[in-house]
């Protein structure tokens, strides 16, 4: 690959060396950026597709969900770089490996008491555990993009979508109703906290270690603090597992991601290209990962899991993040998701609390986000 980086040398030694080099400055104008894979919606014309200037073999590295994740209208408009976030479920083990809870949970499911593999069995064991007001079975969050995005992982995994071939929306479904139930029946249960409905990703992580809460699914960020006994009452006895799968046999997987772009109007695509390729290649993913983020490409993941040998509860982390990251998703491919979402989480909230049936939160949700995206000319 050392050929790869022939005639983007330069660029490399002026990027590293004054960091927040302007693309302009760099030899060959190298109109570079890093984005996120969840902005990259509605950004085409303007990233040139890097699937034309980077061998195939090098492509095929990468995870297959996070260059799907990468690519806009068939167009490969950034490599991912080793900070990839989704979920995955902590858990506290120690109640899966009390004798009377697994009594009593098989005398009552009918089935033995292990960490969730669908989201049937996080409702059962959730319901199982809570014990409100001091103890509860799991928690979401529950305003703005983070219950709009928790809802859309649902949707796909009980086999919805949120935007159908068309661009409109489709999430009042029933797979939609599906979803959304499994919030509004756990939160009727009060197998959740009461308060839920106004948490955000802090809340999640300080109730999962304050060791009220029995599962929680939650963002890779967390696991260290999750295990510091300086911070979390739960640490040395926190389980990770893979997301867990809807009706549809599929994880849930809302996901995103950050890579390098080039412009189209870059005067020396093939150059910037293997800039781009420098530093998102096995060597330099290895050093990002290393400080703790998620990587996205395959042999990554295996040399991460592969350090890790010494510390088991590092490698279980790792290992069910990787799982996650094969099924991963970004979300709808909307310049508009934001505005959307600031319209959907209130309906969302509103059959959550029983203001409305799941059916008319959705439609109601539905009719403003078609408005949304007819008013932006998406429809």
């Amino acid at each position: 690959m050392k050929n790869l980086l022939a005639g983007a040398s330069a660029g490399v030694i002026a990027l590293f060396a004054v960091g927040s080099a302007l693309a302009q400055d760099l030899p060959g104008k190298f109109d570079g950026v890093t984005i996120d894979a969840k902005l990259i919606g509605g950004q085409q014309g303007i990233y040139t597709d890097l699937a034309a200037l980077l061998p195939k073999e090098e492509i095929d590295a990468f995870v297959d969900a996070n260059i799907s994740a990468s690519t806009l209208d068939g167009k490969l408009v950034m490599l991912p770089r080793a900070q990839f976030d989704v979920s995955a479920l902590y858990y506290q083990k120690s109640l899966y490996a009390d004798e009377d809870n697994k009594a009593k949970f098989k005398e009552k499911y009918g089935y033995d008491l292990t960490p969730p593999d669908t989201w049937e069995q996080v409702t059962d064991q959730a319901e199982f555990f809570a014990n409100p007001p001091d103890f509860y079975g799991t928690q979401f969050a529950g305003k703005e993009e983070a219950i709009n995005g928790r809802f859309y992982e649902m949707l796909r995994a009980e086999g919805g979508e949120y935007l159908d071939a068309d661009g409109k929306p489709a999430f009042n479904s029933e797979a939609g109703v599906r979803a959304l139930n499994w919030f509004v029946d756990l939160y009727k249960a009060k197998a959740v906290p009461a308060g839920t409905t106004n948490y955000l990703w802090d809340d999640l992580g300080q109730g999962f270690a304050s060791g009220t809460v029995a599962i929680n699914l939650d963002w890779p960020g967390w696991a260290g603090f999750f295990n510091d006994p300086g911070a979390s009452k739960v640490a040395g006895d926190v389980g990770v597992v893979a997301p867990p799968k809807g009706s549809s046999g599929a994880r849930t997987g809302w996901s995103g991601h950050h890579g390098f772009s080039v412009t189209e109007n870059c005067e020396n695509k093939e150059a910037a290209a293997s800039l781009v390729w420098f530093l998102t290649n096995e060597d330099s993913q290895k050093q990002e990962a290393a400080g703790g983020p998620l990587p996205t490409r395959d042999a990554v993941w295996d040399w991460v899991i592969a350090e890790a040998s010494d510390d088991p509860f590092r490698k279980e982390v790792l290992q069910a993040f990787q799982e996650a990251a094969k099924g991963a998703y970004p979300v709808p491919q909307s310049p508009s998701w934001i505005e959307i979402s600031n319209a959907v989480y209130p309906q969302l909230q509103a059959a959550i609390l029983g203001d409305k049936t799941p059916q008319q939160a959705l439609d109601d949700a539905a009719a403003e986000a078609t408005e949304i995206l007819q008013d932006a000319g998406e429809l």
